[in-house]
This record gives C-alpha cells, structure tokens and sequence, in this order.
C-alpha cells in the first residue's frame, strides 16, 4: 500500500499534468460551460414557471441533466486521457528507459492510471459547488449524490483501466485510443440497443418469464446510463423488474462487473506490458 502511495511515475505524471498551463484551461473551460448550463437551466425555469422560484420536481430535472453531463464527460474524456499512457511513451522511445529503471510493471501501469484518474477527479470535485446548488430547491439528497458520486467513480476506474490495457495492447495511440473508443460505444450503445431487442422478444414470448429475461437484464446491469436512471430514479428499477422478473439490483450487477472487468484489464496490463517489448526485441 506504502509503496503505491510513494510511486515516482505517479508523482511525475501529477508534476507534468498540473504544471502544464493546458490542464487548467481545460478545468476552467469546464466550469465555464457547466455554470452556463447550470443557470441557464435556472433562468429559464424560473422566467417559464411564472412563480420566479424552482419547484423540487424542476430540481430533480437540473440534477438528472447534471448527472449525465458528469457521465459524459467521463465517458469521454477519460479514453483520451489514458488510451496513450503506454503507447505515447513507445512511440516517442522511452518506454525502454522506464522498463529498465526499478518500477515494476504494476507500478508503472497504476502511477500512468492514477495521474489520469486525480485529474478527473478534480473536475469533478470542481464541480460539486455547481451541483450543489441543487440542495436549495430541495428533492435531492446528499446521500443520493454521495451515491452517483460513487458511481461516476466506479466507471471512471474501470474505464481508464480499459484504456491502460489497449494502450498496453496496441502500439499505435490513435489506434488504441479509437478501440477503447469503441469499447465505450458498446458499454453505452450497443447494450441498449440489445437490452432493446430482449425486451422486444421478450414481449412476443409466451408464459410468465421468457428465456431472453436473463440476458436482457445483464445488459441494462452493465449500461451505465441504465444504472444512473435507476439511482435517480427508483422506480425505473420496479420497471425493469416488472419487464425481466429479476429482482437482483442493478447497482450491485454493476459493481460486480466494472470491479472484475477493472481487475482483468489491469491484470493483461501488467501481464503483457514487458512481453510485447521482448516481442520487439
């Protein structure tokens, strides 16, 4: 644990991120556009309800949007930010030199993931003044942000591993960064869109619960824009039950799924980042 705390590529991937002018114009062009969502969506409620005040179904509302806007962001931004960690330090020529000093390759890979992870972090926590704003027009709780926090959280690991194992992976950047790329459009898309076939069968199969009810379920349990509806709103969770009959929480489906596939691709990352130099070798 101490030694993945005293980590010299993690502390020398927060040195160049912070100390590049880039990382806080990025922060401050973040702010800018969510502030201007933010009371955007105040100013045109409280001029359109006439009452001049935010009701708490409007809040939910402004919460709900500022939840998938967090979502998308990590969705895509964290690919960028860690689909090159590897493969940029082979194209410019250095990855031998880090090899060869007395990090092992689970450091190496955790010091390149963690720096990507702290910076979104901080947009995150960035944002949270924005968000709780929310508080003062009431339907939102703070356990319930604590909890979509956690979450946001959850995939942003599991993604930014899925980034490190292609980099790791793929010797080209941009071929890496478009697969891990890829990969979020089938977490995203592509699960939908076979949640959307399951639920289309299911609804043409004959007798209480139909054979496709188990595999329309997993894939609502691995969508993280399914998951976010089903915390915001609880009772997208008795639809999804009432459609599948699995009465198995999708938040728990989920941490199983993005913690194990978190563990294997950083597993394959550590595994197959000095075999490939050997292989060029």
């Amino acid at each position: 644990m101490k030694s993945a705390f005293n980590n010299p590529v993690l502390i020398k991937e927060l040195k160049l991120r912070f100390r590049s002018f880039k990382s806080f114009i990025g922060i401050m062009f973040y702010l800018i556009v969510l502030s201007i969502f933010v009371f955007g969506f105040i100013f045109i409620s409280t001029n359109f309800s006439g009452s001049g005040f935010i009701n708490p179904e409007q809040s939910v509302i402004l919460f709900s949007l500022l939840t998938y806007v967090q979502l998308a962001l990590i969705l895509f931004i964290t690919p960028g930010l860690t689909a090159g960690v590897i493969s940029t330090e082979r194209e410019k020529q250095t990855l031998n030199i880090l090899l060869t000093s007395s990090q092992t390759s689970f450091q190496i890979i955790l010091g390149k993931m963690s720096s990507s992870i702290v910076f979104l972090l901080l947009l995150l926590i960035a944002g949270l003044p924005l968000y709780s704003l929310v508080f003062l027009f009431g339907g939102i709780s703070p356990g319930q942000l604590l909890i979509i926090f956690a979450f946001l959280i959850v995939t942003m690991i599991s993604i930014a591993s899925i980034g490190v194992m292609f980099s790791t992976l793929i010797r080209k950047t941009i071929i890496a960064m478009i697969t891990t790329y890829g990969a979020m459009l089938f977490l995203t898309g592509i699960t939908a869109f076979f949640f959307m076939i399951g639920i289309s069968t299911m609804g043409n199969s004959l007798g209480p619960v139909s054979s496709p009810a188990p595999i329309s379920h997993f894939w609502a349990t691995i969508n993280p824009i399914a998951l976010m509806m089903t915390l915001i709103t609880p009772e997208m969770s008795n639809a999804l039950f009432e459609m599948t009959k699995i009465h198995f929480p999708v938040w728990a489906g989920y941490l199983i799924f993005y913690i194990a596939l978190t563990v294997i691709c950083l597993f394959i990352s550590v595994k197959k980042l000095r075999v490939n130099m050997k292989k060029k070798k």
